[in-house]
């Protein structure tokens, strides 16, 4: 299926690595010019060498602090000069599994840390929607997809549940009050998902369970297991990256605010 993608311009906020390389690696191969943003230029430069390399599309690195509105717009602007404009942006951008120290129990939750975690996740988002939407709209099309997560829907972890479900209510908010201007806006949780961060986790894993690291998966994501999944493995990074893609395709008119789960399916819960 063609994704009409081709040559169209996008921005991927939190893309050094994780979810949000794989998102960015997915859109060039689709045909998109993509500028990547994260905190450390180190790691940038050589996603943006990797992602290039492996597309033949242009990948620009530039680094970027979401917490900070000054810099936000300056970064979102620069990024659709060097690329001749802004179709494109993507919200992936948080603190790797959300502050340690906010996340609970409730007694020891340190606020200070709770409150960053949002600044990052949520009003990191809100920053880039809000310096990327101007040039949507000299397009007269644009696609806006917020990576937030699984735990959203899941008691327990009083940090990332709550940002993450923060972030559904902007995807809706926005969706409201940009389709009038041709311009989407969606909402994709993931849960555990396979990234270059993954082979660590899983030897951590395994000497927590007494395993070996070839086991931990079927163990962990097995249907019964309180952490398993429907298809009873891990999700990859790349399938992040289609249903990134799709939403932020020609294809996908008919979809805005609304929340996809990509987490390989989880408990027994019925959404509708």
């Amino acid at each position: 299926m063609d994704f009409g993608l081709v040559d169209k311009k996008a921005f991927v906020g939190g893309a050094s690595r994780g979810i949000g390389k794989a998102i960015a690696l997915e859109l060039a191969r689709e045909g998109c010019d993509v500028v990547i943003a994260s905190r450390t230029m180190t790691d940038l430069e050589q996603s943006a060498q990797e992602i290039s390399e492996a597309t033949g599309r242009t990948i620009i690195p530039i680094a970027m602090d979401a917490t900070n509105t000054e810099q936000v717009d300056r970064v979102v602007a620069e990024a659709a000069e060097r690329l001749g404009g802004l179709h494109i942006l993507v919200n992936s951008a948080s603190l790797p599994g959300g502050s340690a120290d906010a996340i609970g129990p409730i007694d020891t939750v340190n606020e200070d840390s709770l409150l960053s975690d949002f600044d990052v996740k949520y009003v990191g988002a809100l920053r880039c929607a809000r310096a990327a939407i101007p040039f949507l709209k000299e397009q007269g099309w644009g696609r806006i997809v917020n990576i937030s997560g699984g735990n959203g829907r899941t008691a327990g972890n009083l940090s990332g549940g709550a940002r993450n479900v923060s972030m559904v209510h902007m995807t809706k908010t926005l969706a409201m009050q940009l389709g009038r201007f041709g311009i989407t806006v969606n909402c994709i949780h993931p849960g555990t998902t396979r990234t270059e961060r993954t082979p660590g986790l899983l030897e951590a894993r395994a000497a927590q369970l007494g395993i070996p690291v070839s086991e931990v998966e079927a163990h962990d994501f097995a249907p019964d297991s309180p952490r398993g999944n429907h298809i009873c493995r891990m999700v990859d990074g790349s399938e992040i990256g289609y249903l990134t893609c799709y939403l932020a395709s020609d294809k996908a008119w008919a979809v805005t605010g609304e929340v996809i789960a990509a987490g390989g399916g989880t408990g027994a819960a019925v959404y509708y």
